[in-house]
Formats: structure tokens, C-alpha cells, sequence
């Protein structure tokens, strides 16, 4: 029997700021959403963008540090993979919304606070980051968490 794929590769920009909250066991877990842009042909021969819409899901050590760097206009590479929750509202009504649960993320662009903000990741793949540039690269989750801010990021750090 083969195996089912699940897999989620995604540039686009946050729409709100990014919502950090912790289980009941500690593990941080950020919420966030981001539009991606597309451009479709009318059938006039004019262009126009077309946004959607996809809500996220990453947790962990790596989601907490980054996390202050999720701001509004923010430009992100994500990967992950789909997952639906499902429950029941109050009316006995049963529900159910796909997120994006996110394994990879890399900041792309500037910030409004600092341009010069590293990138964060989990579980990197080879195939996700082809194309990037040095900069655009993702950091390796066993890099140490960052402190307060991008100021004790060195060039050095990067372990590539």
C-alpha cells in the first residue's frame, strides 16, 4: 500500500500580528494567518491579484523565538502539512477547519521594526530551500533559541 502525502509549501504575508500561547504542558504554540497572492487573467485580457487566505499553526522552542518577529505585512516561507479539527459547537452543530500545521518557517524580507532579522526553522528540506540566497536561508532547529533580539545574531551562527 503506498503512502498518503501530506505536504504545504507557502510564501506570503502575515495579516495580523502572530498569537503566542502555551499548553498546559509549557510548549508554545503560535497562531498566525497569511494571504497569498495570485495574479488571474480576466477574460478582457486584463490582470488582477487574487488573495487566500491560510491559518497557521507552529509550535515549539523555535515558534516561541520567532514569534516576535510574526508582525503585520511580514513576508514568510512556510512548510508544514494540512490538518482539520473537528468539534461541536454550542447548538450541536459539528464543525470542522483545516490549519496549516507548520514544520518550516523562514522570514523573508524586511520587517517595519529591523531588517536584519534572522530565520528561524524546523525539519528544513533540501527541495524548500533551493533558490535562496544565503540570507534567505533557514537555520537548523538545534541552533540555540534566539535571545531578546536580532543584535546577538552573528553571521557566525549560521551552521553553513
Amino acid at each position: 500500500m503506498a503512502n498518503d502525502l501530506n505536504v504545504v509549501a507557502l510564501v506570503g504575508r502575515l495579516v495580523r500580528e502572530a498569537e503566542v500561547r502555551y499548553s498546559n504542558s509549557g510548549s508554545a504554540m503560535v497562531r498566525f494567518s497569511i494571504a497569498v497572492n495570485r495574479s488571474r487573467r480576466a477574460a478582457d485580457g486584463s490582470w488582477s491579484d487574487e488573495a487566500s487566505y491560510f491559518d497557521c499553526l507552529y509550535a515549539g522552542k523555535s515558534a516561541e523565538s520567532v514569534s516576535q518577529y510574526l508582525e503585520k505585512g511580514r513576508q514568510v516561507a512556510i512548510q508544514g502539512e494540512l490538518r482539520q479539527n473537528r468539534w461541536t459547537d454550542q447548538e450541536g452543530q459539528t464543525r470542522s477547519r483545516v490549519e496549516i500545521f507548520v514544520t518550516g518557517l523562514s522570514l523573508l524580507g524586511g520587517s517595519q521594526r529591523d531588517s536584519s532579522t534572522p530565520q528561524a526553522n524546523t525539519r528544513p528540506s533540501q527541495a524548500f530551500n533551493q533558490g535562496y540566497s544565503r540570507q534567505e536561508r533557514t537555520i537548523p532547529q538545534q541552533t540555540p533559541p534566539l535571545s531578546d533580539g536580532p543584535e546577538d545574531f552573528q553571521d557566525d551562527d549560521i551552521p553553513f
